[in-house]
């Protein structure tokens, strides 16, 4: 897609804004979608860089929502066939239930200063919201599918893990991107399994995994001193003897049960 330097849209700092200018790497996030005949919603498409080969792609519908107003004017005439499907407003706001009362998939090139809140709206949308393709900073894409033992195992890991499969697809250089960013980034597939199922309550186990997270140098008979748990098993299970990132899906969902 040629952009002509006069018609280019300023990166925002404030909005974490790096424009992505390869478009190869554009091509490969656009056709890592494995959910056929999906309703895809792109986040911060900026400049359209990834828009047109989603564009391209047999979708059942596809929309983009951008917050900046200068990327919103740059689209609506650059990419006129959005119509009504280009949403100016912001992600974190916008009522997901409202629009997609069945299932969506979202894909983007992430700003990185709302990359672990978009993760966190997506869970509160789990049963619809089937499946993830993006780029984030490359810790965070290493921490979304971190498994228990490695140092980036942690809150993102646990949640996202007990309903979904992650998958890291391949790291992208600074370069990429105007302006460079200070760091590598990653992108990633996250494609919800509904035979994941807890066998707790949900809520139980968000408390006790960002709690136990919280104080991850602690041993988790310091870190969930917070929660009520029964005395007796903190003083002889040896559970609480564990640090947050040495615990499994099935070690938190054991807690959550003794916690209610």
């Amino acid at each position: 897609m040629y952009v002509n330097e006069k018609d280019k849209v300023r990166a925002k700092k404030r909005l974490g804004q790096h424009f992505l200018k390869n478009e190869d790497i554009a091509r490969r996030i656009a056709e890592a979608v494995t959910t056929p005949n999906a309703s895809v919603l792109e986040i911060g498409p900026g400049m359209g860089v990834l828009t047109q080969f989603l564009l391209q792609q047999p979708f059942k519908d596809f929309s983009v929502i951008e917050l900046d107003e200068e990327s919103v004017a740059y689209l609506q005439e650059h990419f006129p066939q959005l119509g009504d499907n280009l949403i100016a407003g912001d992600f974190l706001r916008f009522d997901l239930g409202a629009r997609y009362p069945d299932k969506f998939v979202i894909v983007g090139n992430f700003p990185y200063n709302i990359s672990s809140q978009i993760l966190f709206k997506m869970l509160d949308y789990k049963d619809q919201a089937v499946e993830l393709v993006g780029m984030f900073q490359k810790e965070v894409g290493e921490r979304i599918t971190a498994t228990a033992g490695k140092k980036q195992y942690g809150i993102v890991s646990v949640l996202l893990q007990a309903y979904y499969d992650t998958e890291y697809l391949f790291t992208v250089g600074e370069n990429e991107f105007n302006p460079p960013p200070k760091v590598k980034s990653a992108v990633v597939r996250v494609v919800r399994n509904f035979n994941k199922k807890l066998n707790c309550d949900d809520e139980k186990f968000k408390l006790v995994v960002k709690t136990a997270f919280n104080y991850r140098r602690k041993t988790l008979r310091n870190a969930l001193q917070t929660l009520a748990f029964p005395a007796e098993f903190v003083a002889s299970d040896p559970i609480f003897t564990k640090r947050a990132e040495q615990l499994s899906i099935e070690d938190y969902e054991r807690l959550a049960n003794m916690l209610a």
